[in-house]
Parts: structure tokens; sequence; C-alpha cells
């Protein structure tokens, strides 16, 4: 008997110090982003005329004049197929966007070039266009390859395709050809033609393709008559929180680095980079490369939008569609709009040359006529001079009978409109930089009305940089009140915006902005929301019958304080989530706010983020790292005071593509009362009941300095506790949810 006591004492020891090992391995932290790489704020280019002028992003590999005329000549030449007939201008033909106007396009076998391509092979998707793909991370339509030089390879020597099989004898042919020779050596300083040489070259000529002075660009650049009026209707409809096609399509290279499910109809079955995921293409010339979509699905540009507004692929039977996809309506009008806008991103003012001869001797495809230019010459036919030089500050008060865009229209930079009392039924759009729009109460302190009658999309739309608005009312827009996008410098303050759809006030992609004293109610997603942003203050302010208060998402450096959250389905959410240019959240700080009785269902659109919700909660937070909590009132709230999840809470794993376990997060010195009394099914189903803070138990480095109140787990690790006590402690519940 003590031979079995001996044993099963031995055993015990030995699973204790198994567990205590478990506190030398420390909980693992995501994996970080340079803060180059962090994807915040804006983009736009101090000082300017327009905030819309914005840098273009870096150039994404090397290359030189003589490497890219090199390039050129291999571009066109048609010794670089197995059977000398096929160059890539045959498919990525320069007079249809370096597209070909199929449908799919043809490969190996086949004659003729552009639309004129017929016979040979049917290749599983349409042509991609070429202009600005020296910016692009994601090559091809599914993403598979990150370096021009590596995709080169793909069409080379596949044999439905080019079919140069064997790189050592295609290098060798061109070797034979005494023309090339030269070419090499002012390339690559020796006339040694080799493989990799070829797809260098071919690489470089692809990176000259850029096209950046379009009619869309000379009004960035402060030429405010190089769009039409239709044209400017279109580009607020672009940038609309309705429509939200710059969610995707950013400004300047108007696509950006992510794989986007839309449910595009198949012709053929083809999941792309896995669930149907796509590149965002550019749409800069996208209206010489009709038809579209990665597998040609549409004919024309109307097609594409019609597309978008019953909500993408939904009516198609997908059930995973990306949530910027979520339907929207447009008259005939609006339509036409939004198209004459994307006519005015044309631009071939930097098309190469067709060369009449290259070194083989082969024929090389000719000139085509593309019955689109024609279209886009009727359409793009505004002005296009220079920006009026600003003059001295002015106060330009908006005249009886006067709409208020026309005084916008007539401000010059450093201007302060004036905007009487009263109201008024427009949305007004603000493109010129450093802009006051200013309302001037009346004797009992009303503010002027924007009232957009549930029909008008958005309040205030500006893209200017260093703006201010302020002691405005708006009502009843189907879309956001106030929408400031991609610039530096944004100030909202006394502001009342009530049932204005989707946002109350709205900065994205903006970098130093500050909301103070304004009164938000009544909207199906966040009252004040700040997005993609940078170094952003929200003070002072009341937001309450909000499906969300206040939300900083993907965002860095933000300070929420001073506000009274209450009667929202949740309070302060500050949040990281996945397919966003921003990958990450960072550094928040949350205190001295009144968060309480955020209790109101849940009345999102169907498929958006904020439709995961569970009413009844406070403060949460979600993904976001280095976030402090503190100083706060946390009362009435049924669900949790507040709660720190990660983002797989709401996302399955193969939806997320951003370090999304909270770390790093501090929670201490807030007052509760009254939390977690009620909690929505939503948290019960997860075998987690309610309580003033509720933790899922991921992320390292969380502390939890808030004695005397509940919370889930019932024990949470304080700043107290050495770091093997907290390793130890969080894995041995990690084992058990494992467990369970």
């Amino acid at each position: 008997m003590k031979k079995i006591l001996r044993i099963l004492g031995l055993l015990v020891a030995l699973a204790g110090l198994v567990l205590l090992s478990l506190g030398f391995f420390p909980a693992a932290f995501d994996e970080k982003f340079a803060p180059e790489d962090y994807g915040v704020g804006a983009s736009s280019v101090i000082p300017s005329t327009s905030g819309l002028l914005r840098e273009f992003p870096v150039i994404r590999g090397e290359t030189s004049p003589a490497q890219a005329e090199l390039g050129r000549q291999l571009f066109f030449d048609p010794v670089l197929s197995e059977k000398n007939d096929l160059s890539c201008a045959h498919c990525h033909h320069p007079d249809f966007g370096f597209a070909d106007s199929l449908r799919i396009a043809i490969g190996a076998g086949g004659s003729g070039a552009g639309p004129e391509r017929s016979g040979g092979v049917t290749l599983l998707r349409s042509t991609p266009g070429l202009w600005n793909v020296g910016y692009a991370q994601f090559l091809f339509w599914d993403g598979r390859e990150t370096r021009l030089e590596d995709q080169v390879h793909i069409p080379l020597l596949q044999s439905d395709e080019m079919g140069a099989t064997d790189p050592t004898l295609l290098a060798a042919e061109l070797a034979a050809i005494p023309s090339y020779g030269p070419l090499f050596s002012a390339a690559f300083g020796d006339d040694d033609i080799t493989f990799d040489r070829i797809t260098i070259a071919l690489a470089a000529f692809q990176r000259t393709l850029i096209s950046r002075d379009s009619p869309f660009d000379r009004y960035a650049a402060g030429a405010f008559d190089s769009l039409t009026a239709s044209q400017r209707r279109g580009l607020n409809l672009f940038r609309s929180a309705a429509l939200r096609c710059f969610e995707c399509h950013q400004n300047p290279t108007f696509a950006s680095d992510t794989l986007r499910v839309v449910g595009v109809p198949s012709m053929l079955p083809d999941l792309g980079a896995g669930n149907d995921n796509f590149k965002v293409p550019s749409l800069r010339n996208i209206a010489l490369t009709a038809p579209y979509m990665h597998n040609g699905a549409f004919d024309t540009l109307e097609e594409v939008v019609e597309f978008y507004s019953k909500g993408g692929g939904i009516r198609n039977g997908f059930d995973n569609i990306d949530p910027f996809v979520q339907g929207f309506e447009l008259t005939d009008q609006e339509v036409t709009d939004l198209v004459a806008f994307l006519y005015a991103l044309t631009d071939e003012s930097g098309l190469p040359n067709i060369p009449t001869a290259v070194p083989s001797g082969l024929p090389v495809v000719p000139r085509m006529d593309n019955p689109a230019r024609t279209l886009v010459a009727q359409i793009n036919v505004a002005g296009g001079g220079a920006p009026e030089p600003a003059g001295a500050p002015r106060v330009i008060r908006v005249e009886a009978g006067e709409t208020i865009q026309s005084a916008v229209d007539r401000a010059k930079p450093g201007d302060v409109i004036e905007i009487p009392y009263g109201v008024y039924h427009e949305t007004v759009v603000v493109d010129i930089s450093d802009l006051t729009l200013r309302g001037i109460p009346n004797e009992a302190g009303e503010y002027p009305h924007f009232d957009g009658e549930n029909e008008r999309v958005d309040g205030v739309i500006s893209s200017g940089n260093n703006f201010e608005i302020s002691h405005l009312r708006f009502s009843d827009y189907r879309s956001n009140a106030v929408i400031v996008e991609g610039v530096t410098g944004v100030y909202m303050h006394h502001i009342i915006a009530e049932n204005t759809g989707v946002y109350g006030l709205y900065p994205v992609q903006c970098t130093d902005v500050l909301i103070e004293h304004s009164v938000v109610s009544g909207v199906n997603d966040a009252g004040i929301y700040a997005g993609q942003s940078e170094r952003v203050v929200i003070r002072y302010n009341e937001v309450f019958g909000n499906v969300l208060g206040i939300e900083a998402e993907n965002t860095v450096d933000v300070e929420i304080y001073g506000n009274r959250a209450h009667g929202n389905t949740l309070g302060i959410l500050v949040v990281l989530l996945p397919n966003l240019t921003s990958k990450v959240s960072l550094d928040t700080r949350v205190y001295d706010n009144v968060v309480e009785d955020n209790n109101l269902s849940n009345f999102a659109r169907a498929g958006t983020a904020a439709a995961l919700v569970p009413a009844g909660s406070g403060i949460a937070v979600i993904g976001s790292d280095g976030t402090e909590i503190f100083d706060n009132t946390i009362t009435g709230n049924k669900t949790a005071g507040i709660g720190v999840f990660h983002l797989n809470v709401a996302y399955s794993p193969e939806e997320i593509n951003v370090p999304a376990t909270p770390e790093g997060n501090w929670v201490h010195d807030n007052v509760f009362e009254n939390n977690g009394f009620d909690a929505d099914a939503f948290v019960t189903d997860l075998g987690i009941p309610g309580a003033d803070i509720l933790w899922d138990v991921s992320g390292a480095g969380n502390r939890f300095d808030q004695p005397g109140v509940s919370t889930f787990p019932p024990a949470l690790p304080t700043s107290r506790w050495p770091a093997f006590l907290y390793n130890l402690y969080w894995q041995l519940l990690n084992i058990l949810i494992g467990l369970l």
C-alpha cells in the first residue's frame, strides 16, 4: 500500500511540475507591423488647394530607362512565345487599357490581337489591364504573386499561354538575334541574355505604365472646372457612406491591396484565391477595358453599378459577401453621374509607342480602334485650367435664396462660409482645403438645419485638408450627416445629427481629428466614427439611440474622454476589423466617460459588422492592442460593463487577415454599478455570463485592476501578478477552453 501511495504521490508531484512548467511558457503575441505599414491616416498632399490631391505609393520594385526600353521591345515581340506567334501585347493591347476587350482571355493557338483574337485555348479568366500595375501588391486576379518579375514567369512558361516551357531555350533564341545584345548590354551592363533578365526587363516596362493626369487628377490639383457637373455629382456618390466605393477603390490608385468576395456570377467554376476572393482592381482607365470583372461578366459600367446596387452576389446565392457590398438605391440620373465620374479617371498621356518593328523581325500588333475612346471624349468635356490663387481669407455669407453649395463653389482656401439660420435641403460638397463651414444660430440658439427629407444620401461631404464645420443640425439623411475622407486636419464641433442613416460624424482615413460638443442619435451604425485614422480626439459629446455610440475602428492614437454614451446598443467600441487598408488598432485611451444603459435592441443593417453587436454592452475592445480604459462611470449595461475579446468572436478564421488578438490592454479605476444583469443571448450562448468585466482569455499582457467587481472568468490578471503567474493562469485557461 505504501508503495502505491508513493507512486501516486510521485504522479501528483509530476503533474504539479508539469502544470508549474506552464508558467515558463509566455503567452504568444501576434506578429507586429512596422509603423510605416499600419495603413492608417491621410495620404493627402499638404499644402494643396484640394484635399483630394494624394500621395501615390512608391512603385514596387526597381526599374531603369534602359531596362524599360528593353522590356518594351520584348513586350511587343512574339519571339517570347513557343511558336513565335503571340506577344504580351496580343492580349494586353495598349489600345484597350492593356487588356483585350474579351470576356475570357484566349491563349495558345489563337490568332489576332485584342478583341479580334479568336480560336486557340480559352483560359479561365479575363485579361486584366496593366495601367498602374507597378503600385499593386497582389498580381493576377487571385493575388497569387506579389512581384512583377514572378508574375511574368507564368504567362511565358504556361503551355496554354505563351508556352515557352524551357527558359534556357528561350534565352538562347533571343541571344541568336543580333539586335538584342546591345539592348541587354544597355540594360544590364553586358550582353548576357538570361531568362531572369527577360523577366526583369518586362517588369521594368510594366512599371512605366503610369496613369495619373486624368480630369479627376486635375480637379484634385485645384482646377475645379476639370469635371463636369455630372462628374462632380458622381464623385460625391463614389465617396458617399451609402455606396462606399472609396473603401475598396481608394484615391489615388483607385485600387486597394486586398482580396474580396463580391459574388460575381460565374460562367465557369473558379474559386480565386480560395472562398471566391479576387483582387480589387484599379479603376484608372476603366472606361477602356470593358467587359468587366474577373470573368468578363458585365459588358458596361452601368451593369457593374447595377450589380453592386443589388448587393452583389447576394442575389446569386453567395452568403459570404464582403461587408462593404450592401446594396444601395440610385436613380437613373445618379447611375449616369457615377459612370461619368469613372470616365473622368481616364488618362492615356503615358501610353507607350508600339514599335514599328522588333529585333526578331516578327509581326507586331497593329494599332486598333477602341470605340470607348470616342465616348470618353464626349463625356470628359470640362475645362481644366490652372487653379486660381488664393487671396486674403474672406467671410462668405450664404445669401437669401442662394444654396450653400454655390457659396462654397466661389470660396478659396482660407475662407469661412457662414450659414444663416434656416432649413436647407441639399448635400454640400467641400473639396477645397482650409475652409470653414459655420452655422449662425438664431436668437434661441437653434442651429441652421440640413434636412435630407429621407431622400438625400449625405449632408456634407468633405475632402479638404484643415476642414472645420460647426453649429449645424442634420436630420433625415439616408447615409451620413458629415463625412470627411482622406485628409489632414478635421475639426467637427457643436453639431446635432439625428436619424442620418449609417453614421453621424464620420472621418475616415484622416489624420489629426477633433470631434467635440456634438450630439448624435438614431443612426444604424456608429453615431461618431473614426476609421483607419490617426491622432484622433473625441470628447465632450453625447451619443444615444444609436447601434454604436462611439467607434474607433482600425485607428491609431485615439483619446475618447468626457463623453456621455447612453441608450445605444453598445456605448463605446474600439475594434480591429479585417479586410481594410489599415491592419492595426493601437493605443486608444478611454477615460472620464459616462457609459450607461446601453441596452437598445440592435437595428443595424443585416450583413454589416455593426449587426453582430449584442445589446447591453458598455465598452468593448475587440482585437485591439494597447487600449487603456480608466476613470469611467459604467452603469446599467445588461450584458457587460467592459468586454475584451478576440476578433473571432464575430468572424471565422478564414475571414481574419489581421493580428486580431487583443493585447496589452489595461482596465483600471473605473466605477461599475448594475452591469451584466441580463446578458444578451449572443454572449450566454458562448457559455459566458453577464458581468462588469468580460474577457475571453485571449491575448497576452491584458491587465484588469478592478477589485471588487464581477468578472468572467472569476479571476482576472492584475498589474501585481508576476509574469510567471500570468503565464501559468493564461496557459491553464486556454487549455481548459480547448478541452471544452
